[in-house]
C-alpha cells in the first residue's frame, strides 16, 4: 500500500505545482525537528537524566549499579541511557548531545514505523497523512520540552508502532512478521521500565480482541514477544541485580511508595486538563463519522496512560507525558483527518487550528515546569575548576545538571539524599506503627553511612548546603561525625538558601 506522497514517486510526471505539495509535508516535517534540535541548546537538560548519564558513567568505570550507585528505578532505566554514554565516551563528545540525537533518531525511527504500519490497512488511502505526520512529529520532539529524554518520552516512542498494531488487529487485517516485532518488543521495552505502562497495553489488547471480537488475539504474537523481553529483564535484574530486591526495593517500599501527593495536585492539572479536552474533541468526530480502528486504539491508549500517571500518585509533569503525548495524537488525528470518516472536528477550520495550538501551548507550559534554584553554576564559576561536588539536599536539581554544567564529579552515591525527605513525608502523611518507624529509622541510618563513606572516600571541593528545605545545615550541624568532615571547609556564598562550602586544605 501506498501513501500519497509515495504516489509521487512512482506516477508519471507531474505538474511541479503538485510535485511542490506533495513533498511539502516531508520538508515542514524536517523543519519540526530543526525546532526540536535548536531547542535542545536552549532548554535545560532534565535533571533526571542528568542523573543518570552520571549512572552511566560510573558503571562503564567499573562501579556497580543497586551497591556503588544507588537508584530508585529498575535497570532498564539506567540501561535505557549507557549505549549513548559509550558511544560520547568513545567519541570524546558530552553524552547529553549523543543521547539528544539518539531520543530524535528514536522519534524519527518510531513515526516512521508506525505510519509504515498503518499504510499496510486498505483504509489508509482514504486519509490524508501530511498535516496529521507532522502534528505528530511536533507532539514526540518539541512538546517535551524539558521532560525531553525522560525515560516516559522513550517509553512513549517504543510504545507507538504498537498501536499501528493493535489497529490493524481490530480490523482484523493482516501483520507482517517485521510490524510483530517492532510492536513486540516495543511494548516490552515500555513495559520494562515502569510496570504502571501495563495500563495502556491491556487496554489496547482488550480493545483489538472486542473490535474484531476474536478473543485468541490476546495471545497474538506481539504480545508473546513483549511478555518475553519483561520476563528477560525481570529475570536479568534478579540474578545480576540482587541488590535491587534487597536493598534498593525495601528502601522505595517503605518510603516513596507508602506516601501519596494530595488528590488536587494528582487530578487537578494541566495534564489532566488537556486530557479531558482531547477526548473531548474526539468524541465530537464520532458522533459524525465510523468508528476508526487507530483513533479507538489510540484513545483506549491515552485513557490507559491516564491510569498508570494517576496511579503512580504523584502529578508531576514528566509521568503525564506519555498520557498527554497520546491524548493529543488521537486529538490531532481526529481533527486533521475526521478519525477515519469523511468529515473532520466539526467547526470552522480556524477554530480547529485555534484549539490545537492553545492545547499544543499548554503543553509546553506544563512540559517546561522545573525547579527554580537561582544561578548556583554562576556562583561557582570563580572556585576550583571541576570540582568534586557533594550536596546536602533532597532537592535533584540543585546538583543535577549543574555538574555536568561546571565540568565537576559528583561525590555522593545518590542522586540527592531522598530517603531523609521521603521519610518525613511518610510520617507526615500516613499512619506509622511501631515496626514500620523502626525501618524508617534503618533507612535513616543507611543513607547517614552511605553519606559519610562517599565524603572519605572521595572529599568533595564543594559541598552546597540546603538551607530552604528541611534544614540540611542545622542536620549536619547536630551530627558530630558529618561536623568534624565539614570543618576544613569555608563559607565563601549563599544562593537563594543554598551555602556554598569550599575546601580550604
Amino acid at each position: 500500500m501506498s501513501s500519497p506522497i509515495d504516489a509521487v514517486v512512482h506516477q508519471t510526471p507531474a505538474p511541479t505545482g503538485h510535485a511542490r505539495l506533495a513533498w511539502a509535508p516531508w520538508l515542514l516535517i524536517g523543519a519540526v525537528f530543526v525546532v526540536a534540535i535548536l531547542m535542545r541548546q536552549v532548554v535545560p537538560l532534565n535533571t533526571d537524566v542528568s542523573w543518570l548519564l552520571v549512572v552511566g558513567e560510573r558503571m562503564l568505570d567499573g562501579q556497580r549499579l543497586y551497591r556503588d550507585i544507588i537508584e530508585i528505578n529498575p535497570p532498564m532505566a539506567a540501561f535505557a541511557y549507557l549505549p549513548g554514554v559509550a558511544l560520547g565516551r568513545a567519541l570524546h563528545v558530552d553524552p547529553r548531545h549523543v543521547i539528544d540525537a539518539q531520543l530524535l533518531a528514536l522519534a524519527a525511527a518510531s513515526l516512521f514505523a508506525t505510519w509504515r504500519i498503518i499504510l499496510l490497512s486498505p483504509r489508509s488511502t482514504e486519509v490524508s497523512w501530511g498535516p496529521f505526520a507532522i502534528w505528530a512529529a511536533a507532539v514526540v520532539t518539541i512538546l517535551p520540552m524539558h521532560v525531553f529524554g525522560q525515560r516516559e518520552h522513550i517509553a512513549t516512542l517504543t510504545f507507538l508502532p504498537a498501536l499501528a498494531v493493535y489497529a490493524l488487529r481490530g480490523n482484523r487485517e493482516a501483520v507482517p512478521a517485521w510490524a510483530v516485532i517492532i510492536a513486540g518488543v516495543g511494548v516490552g521495552v515500555t513495559l520494562a521500565f515502569k510496570p504502571f505502562f501495563a495500563c495502556p497495553a491491556a487496554l489496547c489488547i482488550l480493545a483489538s480482541v472486542i473490535r474484531s471480537r476474536t478473543w485468541h488475539l490476546a495471545f497474538a504474537p506481539e504480545n508473546i514477544i513483549a511478555g518475553g523481553v519483561v520476563a528477560v529483564v525481570s529475570l536479568g535484574t534478579y540474578l545480576l541485580y540482587p541488590e535491587y530486591f534487597t536493598v534498593t526495593y525495601p528502601l522505595v517500599r517503605d518510603t516513596y511508595l507508602s506516601w501519596s501527593m494530595s488528590l488536587p495536585v494528582i487530578f487537578l492539572n494541566a495534564a489532566t486538563l488537556l486530557l479531558v479536552i482531547a477526548l473531548a474533541s474526539v468524541a465530537l468526530t464520532w458522533r459524525s463519522g465510523r468508528r476508526d480502528g487507530l483513533l479507538l486504539v489510540t484513545v483506549v491508549a491515552s485513557i490507559g496512560f491516564a491510569i498508570s500517571f494517576f496511579l503512580q500518585r504523584r502529578g508531576w509533569p514528566y509521568h503525564s507525558y506519555p498520557m498527554v503525548a497520546v491524548a493529543m495524537l488521537a486529538m490531532g488525528y481526529a481533527a486533521m483527518t475526521g478519525g477515519g470518516s469523511s468529515a473532520p472536528l466539526r467547526g470552522s477550520r480556524a477554530s480547529t487550528v485555534l484549539l490545537l495550538t492553545a492545547a499544543f501551548a499548554l503543553g509546553l507550559q506544563w512540559f517546561n515546569t522545573r525547579i527554580q534554584v537561582g544561578p548556583l553554576r554562576e556562583a561557582l564559576a570563580g572556585l576550583k575548576p571541576h570540582p568534586r561536588l557533594l550536596v546536602l539536599s533532597s532537592e535533584a536539581a540543585i546538583g543535577h545538571p549543574l555538574v555536568r554544567d561546571i565540568g565537576g564529579v559528583w561525590v555522593s552515591r545518590q542522586e540527592n539524599l531522598w530517603i531523609r525527605a521521603f521519610v518525613r513525608l511518610t510520617r507526615e502523611r500516613t499512619s506509622v506503627d511501631a515496626p514500620t518507624n523502626a525501618r524508617l529509622n534503618e533507612h535513616l541510618a543507611l543513607e547517614r553511612s552511605w553519606l559519610i563513606e562517599d565524603f572519605r572516600k572521595l572529599p568533595p571541593d564543594v559541598v552546597l548546603v540546603d538551607n530552604l528545605r528541611d534544614g540540611w545545615g542545622d542536620w549536619a550541624r547536630a551530627d558530630a561525625e558529618l561536623l568534624q568532615l565539614l570543618r576544613p571547609y569555608r563559607p565563601v556564598g549563599s544562593v537563594e538558601g543554598v551555602d556554598i562550602l569550599e575546601r580550604t586544605e
